[in-house]
């Protein structure tokens, strides 16, 4: 076992530093021999640890996953269950303990030539806190930069054009729940009485997401205060639909939530109109809302935001067209003071004469 020579100090003591599984160990002691026999402890401890739980990295996933299994919600533990089938391939079996933290960095510097700095960035913050939870190390690796892409959604401009596409559509309710600002989780679990017409709006207050073996899991509450609210409008399309439904259970919608998405997809293409997904239709909502100057506060209750600086950054996109429509009333206003100041200035050279 090798162990690095121990230096005398000016104290007189004997000084040594060890290294193990890149946490080093400062060691002191009155004698040179007791440094190294100290040394050599150390070492041998963390052999024989080593040799009694060689985890894996796929077996720490699961022991992370299992530990937390009754307070994480099972979308999340989709998305883990993906990042240990899809992401770090050449780690999975790696005993955990082994690898230096230079190691990992080589293994993140391969993966991002597989998937997206966004991808990327989102395993690597799980993986990071399953070596914390399996070893107690903080792993720090440098990551490519995430660029924040443009995400699609419907201008105002689009909508009648993308509503025309969806209409009679399996999922028309589904994505018009969507367009109306719903979640995706949240529009599986709207019920038939939670659509009133006859107060025209709709109770927003359950949830319904896929287990890990993709069964529906539904919730009569949604995870947060400002998730539960009333819509207070109701799309005529959404009325329309509703009335015509064969109501044969409790639930407006019965479907896949993938199908959702399928759908969505599906009617843009055959609209000429970008693919924006089922997320798309709440960004094209608040969107919307921001075109026809809904208040910020009416909308983030509409859509049961309890953060605006999210709503604003992720969720309201400006179009072009709302862009060039400010962009001339800039300019109006500066060609009404130019005309006003010509006509004070005719005025003044009158008065002088």
């Amino acid at each position: 076992m090798s162990i690095p020579t121990p230096k005398k100090q000016p104290s007189g003591s004997w000084f040594v530093r060890v290294t193990v599984d890149g946490v080093t160990h400062p060691i002191t002691r009155p004698t040179k021999r007791e440094c190294i026999n100290e040394a050599m402890a150390i070492k041998s401890r963390a052999k024989e640890a080593k040799k009694r739980n060689p985890t894996t990295l796929t077996k720490a996933i699961d022991n992370y996953i299992e530990s937390r299994e009754n307070v994480l919600s099972p979308s999340t533990i989709r998305g883990y269950k993906a990042i240990q089938r899809l992401r770090f391939q050449t780690a999975m079996h790696k005993v955990v303990e082994d690898v230096t933290a230079e190691q990992w960095q080589r293994i993140v510097n391969a993966e991002a030539k597989l998937c997206s700095a966004k991808t990327l960035k989102n395993a690597w913050g799980f993986i990071a806190s399953v070596i914390y939870d399996a070893t107690g190390r903080k792993v720090s690796v440098r990551l490519p930069q995430v660029v924040d892409n443009d995400l699609p959604f419907l201008t105002a401009e689009q909508i009648p054009t993308f509503l025309g596409a969806i209409k009679g559509d399996f999922c028309e309710i589904a994505i018009l729940l969507g367009l109306s600002g719903l979640r995706r989780s949240e529009i599986m679990a709207v019920k038939w009485e939670d659509i009133d017409l006859q107060a025209g709006c709709i109770h927003v207050h359950g949830s319904a997401v896929l287990d890990k073996n993709g069964k529906l899991i539904y919730r009569e509450e949604n995870k947060n205060k400002s998730s539960r609210r009333t819509v207070p409008f109701l799309l005529p399309q959404l009325r329309e639909a509703v009335q015509a439904a064969e109501k044969k259970t409790a639930y407006a919608v019965n479907c896949n939530p993938n199908t959702i998405y399928n759908s969505t997809n599906r009617a843009c293409r055959r609209a000429g109109l970008p693919e924006i997904g089922a997320h798309g239709l709440r960004r094209s909502f608040a969107s919307l809302a921001y075109h026809l100057n809904m208040p910020e506060a009416v909308t983030m209750k509409a859509g049961g935001w309890s953060d605006i600086y999210t709503m604003r950054k992720i969720y309201t996109k400006i179009s072009e067209k709302d862009i060039a429509d400010h962009g001339q009333q800039y300019e109006a206003f500066f060609t009404q003071l130019d005309a006003t100041t010509q006509n004070c200035n005719e005025n003044c050279s009158e008065e002088k004469t």
